[in-house]
């Protein structure tokens, strides 16, 4: 039988010697004892209070036997037929013997008593000692577990807590770009109609100038940067989602801490004298655990560390949605200047040749006024030379009526001749100059009209360019607004 937690030299632990002795010689061990007992401590653990008690001494025999002392024998003086019956008794030495053995034997098993109680003693206390220490160290080890748990609970309270804050931007960005692509809405619309109005414009005014060059080009950027908005839009959409996904599981691995938390505490809490404690037989042999301590940390960490890299993604998206803005309003604000100089530009080449047409309208006017007068003159100086030419003629036709000799080719018949074909040729010249006076009457008018045409038409380019285009193009979205404040 083995005593565990024993000294090897246990009182208890040798066989009994039941051999004969009358002195007590020195003091030896039992080789016996270290045969049957093997010494159990507990790992680490060697107690300092271990004794080595020597409870068995060689008990020499004091008798002198025959074969030592042959000397000493006597001849028998005893009759053979009482020889067997004194054979048969006990000698007052072997009495004195039994006595000195059961005396022996009585203290030796009382001595092996009070030992076995003091070392069952010992042993009680160091067994209370080692279970009061294991459950010291485990309550330190529960505490330092309940450290552990806070300081990820901190940590991971203090990533979503950004996290959160994160995704509120990340949410205000992806208002401010559907608030952009809302503002942006208005100058394309503005840009179109202008080029619908211009379609109107009638005649030699119906070209593609630099005005409708510069809207085209409006019209372009302000669909690419709606178009780029868009597809930031998604990418925040799709970064958004990420944030999502990495915050539920922040709040998840916060919330099983949370509760891991709670149980470590209320087993940190419990004590011998709790009233809900209780016995569950065989717990300890059923291993529920999924992780270790290196992987449990390392689940946390990697949590915070996707986390953080959600939210370096989000703050490079946000700054790319900033530069966007930025980007995007300097050049539709400088196309909108561009256009609106442009328009600004041709409003004055027409104006201008506005202008030169209604002089040349006036000039043509009175030009007109003028050979109208020059005509009237005309017709009147050719009515004014048919009497003296009606006299020239009317004198010759009367002299050819004289008789004979009378007719005779005198001065005044020399001069009445010349007078009448300078009169005639007066006459012609007078009605040549009439009607060369009269067709450039009739170009004046053409050319009156063709200029009140112009002008008409110069109104309706002005009057589409000026009044109509410009009209809308007073107002643009400020810088804030194409970034997305409201």
């Amino acid at each position: 039988m083995e005593f565990l937690g024993t000294p090897q030299t246990a009182s208890y632990c040798g066989p009994k010697k039941t051999c004969g002795f009358t002195t007590r010689p020195r003091a030896a061990q039992s080789p016996a004892a270290h045969e049957c007992y093997q010494p159990y401590y507990l790992p680490g653990c060697r107690y300092a209070n271990s004794w080595r008690p020597s409870l068995f001494h060689r008990i020499s025999d004091a008798h002198t036997c025959q074969e030592e002392c042959p000397s000493t024998l006597r001849p028998s003086t005893i009759l053979p037929a009482l020889r067997s019956a004194l054979l048969c008794r006990y000698t007052p030495k072997d009495w004195d013997r039994s006595n000195q053995l059961q005396l022996l034997g009585a203290e030796a098993s009382r001595l092996w008593a009070g030992r076995l109680g003091g070392d069952s003693m010992r042993l009680m206390q160091d067994k209370d000692q080692l279970t009061r220490q294991m459950q010291e160290g485990t309550s330190r080890n529960l505490g330092q577990r309940l450290s552990d748990i806070g300081f990820w609970k901190s940590e991971l309270s203090y990533e979503l807590e950004r996290l959160v804050t994160e995704n509120h931007n990340m949410d205000m960005i992806k208002k401010r770009l559907e608030c952009a692509m809302d503002q942006i809405n208005c100058p394309l619309q503005v840009a179109l109609e202008c080029l619908y109005y211009r379609e109107k414009r009638i005649g030699i005014d119906l070209v593609h100038d630099n005005v409708e060059k510069n809207l085209i080009r409006e019209v372009d950027l302000l669909k690419c940067c709606q178009e780029r908005m868009k597809k930031l839009g998604q990418r925040i959409d799709i970064q958004m989602r990420d944030n999502r996904h990495a915050q539920h599981t922040l709040e998840k691995d916060f919330e099983d801490k949370s509760s891991a938390q709670f149980i470590d505490q209320k087993c940190f809490n419990l004590r011998n004298t709790s009233e809900c404690i209780g016995f569950f037989h065989g717990v300890e042999k059923v291993d529920g655990t999924v992780s270790v301590p290196e992987t449990w940390a390392k689940f946390s960490n990697d949590n915070i560390r996707h986390s953080q890299n959600m939210r370096a993604n989000s703050i490079r998206l946000r700054e790319e949605a900033e530069h966007l803005f930025e980007t995007l309003s300097d050049q539709m604000w400088k196309q909108f200047t561009d256009t609106n100089l442009a328009f600004n530009a041709r409003i004055s080449e027409v104006m201008d040749v506005k202008n030169k047409l209604q002089t040349q309208l006036v000039k043509t006017l009175q030009e007109i006024f003028q050979a109208e007068n020059t005509i009237m003159l005309l017709e009147r100086a050719i009515m004014a030379k048919e009497c003296p030419l009606k006299v020239a003629q009317t004198r010759l036709e009367c002299r050819t009526q004289r008789p004979n000799v009378e007719l005779c080719r005198d001065i005044p018949q020399s001069k009445l001749v010349n007078e009448v074909f300078t009169i005639d040729d007066t006459l012609q010249t007078l009605k040549m100059r009439l009607r060369e006076t009269q067709d450039t009457l009739q170009l004046l008018v053409m050319t009156k009209s063709r200029l009140e045409h112009e002008l008409a038409i110069k109104a309706n380019t002005l009057c589409i360019d000026k009044e109509k285009c410009m009209g809308m193009r007073k107002t643009f979205p400020c810088t804030p607004r194409l970034a997305g404040y409201t």
